[in-house]
C-alpha cells in the first residue's frame, strides 16, 4: 500500500499507522521499534513469505483489517494477508445493527425483534393460549353437559355437523302420529354370549352374532344395545325412567333401532344380568360367562311407532329407521340407581320433528 493510500485509510479510521519508513518502491518492511530496521533488496516477496515473530502484530495487517471491516469486506485469507477482497458495500438494512429481542411478558405483548433504519419494528401481539386443548388444536370431547354438551356437538368436529345442521334428528317427542296397519316387527332373538362395555357415555352390551329382526321386508342383524337415563324418546310429552336402544344393521350398512322404554316397577332379569357383569373401569369390556335371551327385554305387546331419524349421539348420522315400542317394560328402583351412579344423565334433548311423518300401529 502506498503512503498516500495508507494515510488516507489511516485518516478514515483514525489510526496513526503510517509513520514507519517506506522504501521508494512502496514495499516497506515494518519491524518492531525495539529492533533496528534493515533495508531489504527485494522486500515485497520476502515480506509475503517471511514468518512474523510470535506475538508480533503487524500495523499494516491491523490497518487492512479495520479498513475491510469499515467497507464491509471479507476477512483476509491467511495464505495472502496483503490482499483484501471487498465484495461490495452492504445495504443500509444489512449493515444495520440488530438489537437483542426483548423478553415476552405473560405470553403476549409486542416484541422488538429487529431494527430497520435505526427504528424498532414491533411484532404483532400474540394472544395467550386460552386453554391447553385450544393450544394443541384439538376439539373437546363430546359429553352431555359443559363445553362438549349437545348444544355444541355440531361445532366440535366437521364430521359432527349433522348434530346441528341435520333436519331429521333424534330423539323426538312422538305426537300426532297417524294410526295405520303396520307390519309387525319379526324378532329372531336367541340365547347368546355377550360382553359388557362401559364406553364413557353409557353401558353398552355387545352381543354375539345370530340375532336379527325383519321389518318392511328387510333384515337387520343386532350389533349391540345400550341404555340412556332418562329416556330420550317421549310419547305425547311423557318421559320414562330409562330406555334401551337395540341397534341393528343390514347388509347395506343401514341402521334400524328398536327403543324399549323402561319404567319404574319390578326388577328386570336381563338388565340385572348386564349389571352383574359391569366392568370396574371405564373403557374395559367384560366377557360374561352366561348368555342373554333378548326376548326377555321385549314387552308383551309389540305395537310400535316408527319414523326416520338419526343416531342420538355424535356423529348424529341420519337415515336411521326408528321403532319405539309403545308398551314400557318394568325396571326396579335399585336397578335404576345402579345405572344412575355411573351416568346420572346421558340423554340428548328432544329434537324438532320438522314435519316428519310418524306412524303408529293400531
Amino acid at each position: 500500500m502506498s503512503i498516500p493510500s495508507c494515510r488516507l485509510a489511516a485518516a478514515l479510521l483514525g489510526l496513526g499507522l503510517c509513520a514507519a519508513p517506506v522504501l521508494a518502491n512502496d514495499a516497506a518492511a515494518v519491524v518492531p521499534r525495539s529492533s533496528p530496521a534493515k533495508p531489504m533488496k527485494n522486500a515485497e516477496p520476502e515480506r509475503a513469505s517471511a514468518a512474523k515473530p510470535r506475538g508480533f502484530e503487524d500495523p499494516m495487517d491491523r490497518l487492512r483489517q479495520r479498513l475491510a471491516e469499515k467497507l464491509g469486506a471479507q476477512q483476509p485469507e491467511p495464505a495472502n494477508p496483503d490482499v483484501v477482497r471487498v465484495v461490495g458495500q452492504p445495504s443500509a438494512k444489512a449493515a444495520a445493527p440488530v438489537r437483542s429481542a426483548a423478553p415476552m411478558s405473560g405470553g403476549g405483548g409486542s416484541v422488538a425483534a429487529a431494527i430497520d433504519g435505526g427504528e424498532p419494528k414491533p411484532i404483532a401481539s400474540r394472544p395467550p393460549a386460552r386453554t391447553v386443548v385450544a393450544a394443541h388444536g384439538a376439539s373437546p370431547h363430546w359429553d352431555y353437559q359443559g363445553e362438549g354438551g349437545p348444544e355444541n356437538w355440531g361445532k366440535l368436529k366437521p364430521e359432527f355437523s349433522a348434530c346441528s345442521a341435520g333436519k331429521r334428528q333424534s330423539p323426538i317427542d312422538i305426537r300426532d302420529g297417524i294410526a295405520v296397519q303396520l307390519d309387525p316387527v319379526q324378532f329372531d332373538y336367541k340365547p347368546s354370549g355377550f360382553r359388557v362395555l362401559d364406553n364413557g357415555h353409557t353401558v353398552q352390551v355387545n352381543v354375539a352374532p345370530g340375532n336379527s329382526i325383519e321389518v318392511m321386508g328387510r333384515r337387520f342383524e343386532l350389533v349391540q344395545f345400550h341404555f340412556h337415563r332418562p329416556s330420550e324418546e317421549r310419547i305425547n310429552g311423557r318421559q320414562f325412567d330409562m330406555v334401551a336402544h337395540l341397534v341393528h344393521k343390514d347388509l347395506e350398512g343401514k341402521l334400524a333401532v328398536v327403543a324399549v322404554l323402561l319404567d319404574r316397577g319390578s326388577a328386570q332379569p336381563l338388565v340385572q344380568a348386564v349389571w352383574n357383569n359391569l366392568p370396574l373401569e371405564k373403557g374395559d369390556e367384560v366377557a360374561a360367562r352366561s348368555t342373554l335371551d333378548l326376548n326377555a327385554l321385549l314387552p308383551a305387546e309389540r305395537g310400535y311407532f316408527t319414523y326416520m331419524g338419526s343416531l342420538t349421539t355424535p356423529p348424529c348420522s341420519e337415515g336411521v329407521l326408528w321403532m319405539v315400542m309403545k308398551q314400557p317394560v318394568g325396571i326396579s328402583p335399585e336397578q335404576i340407581g345402579i345405572f344412575a351412579r355411573l351416568y346420572p344423565m346421558n340423554a340428548r334433548p328432544i329434537q324438532s320433528a320438522s314435519g316428519r311423518l310418524i306412524k303408529g300401529s293400531n
